[in-house]
């Protein structure tokens, strides 16, 4: 049959990125306590275009995919993206793959126990040489990223208020660049125990009476919980990069608080200043 992708483009227009998007796909991801987990993501596939490609094949990005949807560590995500770099001839791949993760979680006190979910996404690059690039040399990257819900109490509330403080939940992202291998129960553990408390599925009164009254006595500002995140991230390893952002979903202010800070590769987003 005709190749059509395969065929001369005389635009002289070379694309960066070209592929599929929003892909819904079952995979499989490692767990700590039962070495597999079942879930659903949503997935993008890219590769870059050499001038001269019309267009690219986009059966090959869910072929190979298939073939390692069971088989999707983190340092794994990189070998598939290199199998489909390869295999469009390209000299540049590209994945972001975002799933909910789930943790069975005991409320504190009843040790009643549910399910909580934590959002949790993957990006990776890969490069090499190709037969329209056959200078590009090779290379990895990857990132993943854990999004934990946590309480905070604010300080400035507790220490001017005769009755109580204003508290909320707020949403914790963590980055980090793959160097040691960790578990994402692990990373989950780190940064509630830096929040005022940790956030649960289902509490009974018991526990609730206790969830409330050690936040109390453990107020933590936006910018306190991004600081101690992020002091608390090297006990995972030594990792090349990593960033911290908080969000707290204000109670009593129409806005959220935010904060965000970086670490390593000297810091790669510049985003502050010293």
């Amino acid at each position: 049959m005709i190749d059509i992708q395969s065929e001369r483009d005389d635009r002289d227009v070379p694309l960066q990125k070209v592929g599929i998007k929003g892909l819904k796909y079952p995979v499989h991801v490692l767990d700590r306590d039962h070495r597999i987990q079942h879930t659903t993501a949503s997935v993008n596939l890219y590769v870059n275009l050499p001038k001269h490609f019309k267009g690219t094949h986009m059966s090959r990005f869910i072929e190979v995919f298939h073939q390692h949807r069971e088989h999707l560590s983190m340092p794994h995500f990189l070998d598939m993206l290199e199998e489909i770099r390869v295999s469009l001839e390209a000299a540049r791949a590209f994945g972001e793959m975002s799933f909910p993760y789930f943790l069975e979680k005991p409320a504190p006190v009843s040790g009643q126990a549910a399910m909580m979910s934590y959002e949790c996404s993957y990006e990776g690059m890969v490069s090499g040489p190709s037969a329209s690039a056959p200078a590009v040399a090779p290379s990895r990257s990857f990132f993943v990223s854990v999004a934990i819900p946590v309480q905070t109490v604010c300080p400035c509330s507790k220490a001017i208020s005769e009755y109580g403080a204003h508290n909320q939940r707020g949403i914790v992202r963590v980055k980090l660049e793959l160097g040691p291998f960790f578990w994402i129960e692990d990373l989950v553990s780190l940064v509630e125990e830096c929040a005022s408390s940790a956030v649960y599925s289902l509490l009974k009164r018991e526990d609730e009476k206790y969830v409330t009254e050690a936040a109390y006595d453990n107020p933590k500002f936006v910018e306190d919980l991004v600081r101690d995140v992020l002091l608390s991230i090297p006990r995972l390893g030594a990792f090349p990069w990593y960033s911290v952002e908080a969000e707290n979903y204000e109670s009593i202010h129409n806005h959220s608080a935010f904060a965000y800070a970086e670490s390593g590769a000297e810091s790669r987003g510049a985003t502050g200043l010293a």
